[in-house]
């Protein structure tokens, strides 16, 4: 099989929610409900279809990191994630 090599920039919106649910392991209600709060905003295609970038991905892996390890609820990630931008802010 093929190998291909595709350069897509970090911030292109290009993964559906169902390959980002297989790609982290939170499950696609638990997507939504990160969309919801606020703490994840995939770009919208048309009025349905949430498309996720590479940084999105990225930032999701440290969120499963925060739930599964840390065992740190939504509110709690909002947090954290808000202290997290704060100290990169003043850096």
């Amino acid at each position: 099989m093929p190998v291909f090599k595709v350069n897509i920039r970090p911030e292109e919106p290009v993964y559906i929610i169902s390959v980002v649910s297989r790609l982290v392991g939170i499950p696609v209600w638990t997507l939504r409900q990160l969309d919801k709060a606020g703490i994840v905003s995939p770009k919208r295609q048309g009025k349905k279809s949430r498309l996720y970038c590479h940084k999105d991905i990225e930032r999701l892996e440290y969120i499963h990191y925060l739930m599964e390890e840390k065992r740190v609820n939504i509110s709690g990630i909002r947090i954290i994630l808000q202290m997290n931008n704060k100290v990169s802010k003043s850096r």
